[in-house]
């Protein structure tokens, strides 16, 4: 196993850790139900946030931010549309491992679901 997937499986871990220690807070309990709820708002912020990051990178919202900068800037600052940079360079974090942890996160709260309606 290389570095790269213990990586991984630490970062895991953690979002487990987490989660039980979320629900543990939150519900003054650890139980299926509570870690189910927990996990399914962990995994949605995780895919919505990879998916944001997925729709910057395309460059959907390149035009849209580069015409509210050119248009509010003023005077003697004013650059040309050509200057303005776009968005999705600015925009430099890497949506897969978001998506990767949402994804697997998602799973063990499938998995849970199934173990709770059996």
């Amino acid at each position: 196993m290389n570095i790269f997937n213990k990586k991984r499986l630490i970062i895991l871990a953690i979002t487990q850790i987490v989660i039980v220690t979320i629900s543990f807070i939150y519900y003054r309990k650890v139980s299926l139900l509570s870690y189910i709820n927990i996990s399914f708002y962990f995994s949605s912020f995780l895919l919505l946030t990879s998916l944001l990051l997925f729709t910057v990178h395309s460059g959907f919202y390149d035009v849209i931010t580069r015409s509210f900068s050119y248009a509010f800037s003023r005077g003697h600052n004013k650059r040309r549309f050509d200057e303005i940079p776009r968005l999705s360079e600015l925009v430099t974090i890497d949506e897969k491992p978001l998506l990767f942890y949402g994804l697997v996160n998602g799973l063990f709260m499938v998995i849970a679901l199934l173990v709770f309606y059996m």
